[in-house]
Parts: C-alpha cells; sequence; structure tokens
C-alpha cells in the first residue's frame, strides 16, 4: 500500500515518492563502469604482451642484419663464416673473447670472421629471451627447427647465398611452443 501524505492544496492525499530508487540506478552505472575498466586493463595487458612481442622481433630483424653487415665488411673472408659454423667451432668463447679482434690491425681476416660469429651470438642470447642463431650458406633458407645446431639447422651449404636465421621464444607462447623465427637471406 502506497503511503499518501496530505496535501495544502486541496485537502486529500497524494503518492508520496519512493526513496532510494537513484541508489539502486547508481550500483547498476557502478557493476558497469566496473566491468568496462576491467576490459581495459585486459586490454592493455594484451596491448603490453604484443608490444614486447614485436620489439622481440625487431631486435631479431636488427641482429641478421648486422650479421649480414659484418659479412659484407669481411668479404674476402666471407667464406669462414659457413666454416665456422659447419665445423661447429666450440672453442671460441675462449678464442675470441677479448682477443682485440675488434679491428683489422688486431688480427686477421679469419680470426675476425671468428670473432664477429663470437660477438653476434653473444648478443643474439643476451638480447632474446631463449635466442639462438646461425648464419650458413643455405639454397632453401625456410626450413630449420628452433636450433643453430648445423644439423637442426636446416643449413645445407651450398650455393652462394647466406641465410640468416634466429631463433627466440616469444613470451606470448605457451610453454613448450615452437621457438619464433626470422630468416633473411643475402649475398655478400
Amino acid at each position: 500500500m502506497r503511503r499518501q501524505k496530505e496535501s495544502a492544496l486541496d485537502g486529500g492525499r497524494c503518492p508520496v515518492p519512493q526513496q532510494g530508487f537513484t541508489l539502486v540506478e547508481v550500483l547498476v552505472t557502478v557493476v558497469i563502469l566496473a566491468v568496462g575498466l576491467l576490459g581495459l586493463a585486459g586490454l592493455q595487458t594484451v596491448s603490453m604482451r604484443n608490444n614486447h612481442s614485436a620489439y622481440q622481433r625487431s631486435q631479431a630483424v636488427q641482429l641478421a642484419y648486422d650479421m649480414a653487415d659484418r659479412v659484407r665488411a669481411n668479404r674476402k673472408n666471407s667464406a669462414n663464416f659457413d666454416q665456422l659454423v659447419s665445423a661447429a667451432h666450440p672453442g671460441c668463447v675462449t678464442v675470441c673473447d677479448g682477443n682485440g679482434c675488434d679491428t683489422a690491425a688486431g688480427c686477421s681476416a679469419a680470426e675476425m670472421a671468428e670473432n664477429d660469429l663470437f660477438a653476434w651470438r653473444r648478443d643474439v642470447a643476451a638480447l632474446l629471451p631463449a635466442g639462438d642463431a646461425i648464419i650458413c650458406l643455405d639454397e632453401t633458407p625456410n626450413d630449420g627447427t628452433g636450433s643453430a645446431d648445423d644439423a637442426a639447422s636446416g643449413c645445407d651449404h651450398l650455393g652462394s647465398t647466406y641465410a640468416v636465421k634466429v631463433w627466440w621464444n616469444d613470451n606470448r607462447a605457451a610453454p613448450g611452443a615452437v621457438p619464433q623465427r626470422f630468416v633473411m637471406s643475402f649475398r655478400p
């Protein structure tokens, strides 16, 4: 039953407005706003994750072009880059680290190629999560698994075109997912 109050004008009764209805409207508005803000937070999280993935791909591209420039700068000894890979040169860490091969005056062209490969692979490992890379002569560059091991890299050591292959684990991928790969082909 509605409560009524007396009206001074006509001496009769008129309905009293309901109290508390605006509180329900405010509550519904707050709930809708909260859901919208949660959606924006989720969108921001996905955006940041995708932005970081794009950054990693940019790093892989930059590293691949860096290696191509190193090979072009040492054209006389460009064959050594493929031979170093196919020989799976394990001693490079002790031979190359701090040996003064950053300039042509400090070492031979072969030592410079070895040093360039060492420094480049070190940079790949430092800049990309689980980063691995290889440079080799390859007639079919778009093959190989997520490893720079000579057998798994898909390098056939044929032809005159070099392939730079860079692998890394993308933070968006589920554990155990196939690593991301960037491949670039060039001729010195």
